[in-house]
């Protein structure tokens, strides 16, 4: 399996901007496809994005499509959300996962997880 370790959480005000990013190490990352996901206390994992192991298919949640982007570099091994235009509701503890099944937007595919990182916005 790969290790995942999530950075770049913090306090924004809404309709600001933060960009996450997540470093892995272990197997090879370009093996993996990867994605973001986050959880608020008392509510189930929510799925936020994907990307294909190259980084050519991207996905997105309808709640978050248009207001962040996902990327990743390979040659660093690390995975990037790029969020903007955040609202309140956009507050939870954000997790990088890596799969080796194709991308996909069930978290029960994602067999590496990372430690996530708290995003709060403020309205």
């Amino acid at each position: 399996q790969v290790q995942l370790v999530e950075s770049g959480g913090g306090l924004v005000q809404a309709g600001g901007s933060l960009r996450l990013s997540c470093a892995a190490s272990g197997r090879t990352f370009s093996s993996y496809t990867a994605g973001w996901f986050r959880q608020v206390p008392g509510k189930e994992r929510e799925f936020v994005a994907a990307i294909s192991r190259i980084g050519y298919g991207t996905y997105y949640a309808d709640s978050v499509k248009g207001r962040f982007t996902i990327s990743r570099d390979n040659a660093k091994n690390t995975l990037y959300l790029q969020m903007n235009s955040l609202k309140p509701e956009d507050t939870a503890v954000y997790y990088c996962a890596a799969s080796p099944l194709p991308s996909s937007r069930e978290g029960r595919q994602y067999g590496s997880w990372g430690q996530g990182t708290q995003v709060t916005v403020s309205s």
